[in-house]
């Protein structure tokens, strides 16, 4: 899999969810410039962008302080957020919404493209951390289905530990399957399965 350059915008496309009329020109000028193409949604309305969405603007004035509503959609895009009132309660409020980067209002003619590799990189560093915790998971629920697997055979046929993981292995070999899809099965049969028919 290629790692995408989060210093490479051209092309990409941006969602702002904003209102401010005085930000929004300024911002899209500067996507444009970048090569990048824009979109504009209502934070009160429903979010259903046409296109397929890289990076978020999401002005925190708009976010509601009530807890229970969330302007945030549900797209996998990272959020570069517009500050412009500094006060720890919406701060926390926008937090929670774990933008990747942001930008103090008013804007100027620069510092968005630093925000953007900014929110890029930090949104690769997250499907990359999201996807190896994954793979952690998936390898320690494996084993426990091996472990029991193992415990079945020592109980079923008076077998040591190690004689057991042997026996499951050497299994799997002859049969052309995995240890945990082996394991699987025996778990689920309650012993070792039928495999009289070898595979070719």
């Amino acid at each position: 899999m290629t790692r995408s350059s989060p210093f490479s915008v051209r092309g990409r496309h941006a969602l702002l969810i904003m209102k401010d009329e005085r930000e929004i020109p300024i911002l899209r000028r500067q996507f444009h410039r970048l090569g990048m193409s824009v979109t504009g949604a209502d934070p009160e309305q429903p979010i259903a962008p046409a296109a397929p969405v890289d990076v978020i603007i999401l002005d925190a004035d708009d976010i509601p302080m009530k807890s229970e509503t969330s302007p945030a959609p549900s797209i996998n895009a990272p959020i570069i957020a517009l500050i412009g009132t500094e006060t720890p309660s919406r701060l926390k409020r926008l937090l929670d919404l774990k933008p990747a980067s942001f930008l103090i209002k008013p804007l100027r003619s620069a510092g968005l493209y630093t925000a953007l590799v900014v929110a890029f990189d930090c949104a690769q560093h997250r499907n990359e951390t999201a996807a190896y915790i994954g793979k952690l998971e998936d390898r320690v629920r494996a084993r426990r289905v091996v472990f029991a697997a193992v415990l079945q055979l020592m109980r079923a046929h008076s077998l040591s530990e190690e004689d057991a993981f042997t026996l499951i292995r050497q299994t799997a070999m002859r049969h052309r399957t995995t240890i945990e899809q082996l394991s699987a099965e025996i778990t689920a049969t309650g012993g070792m399965p039928n495999r009289s028919r070898r595979t070719a």
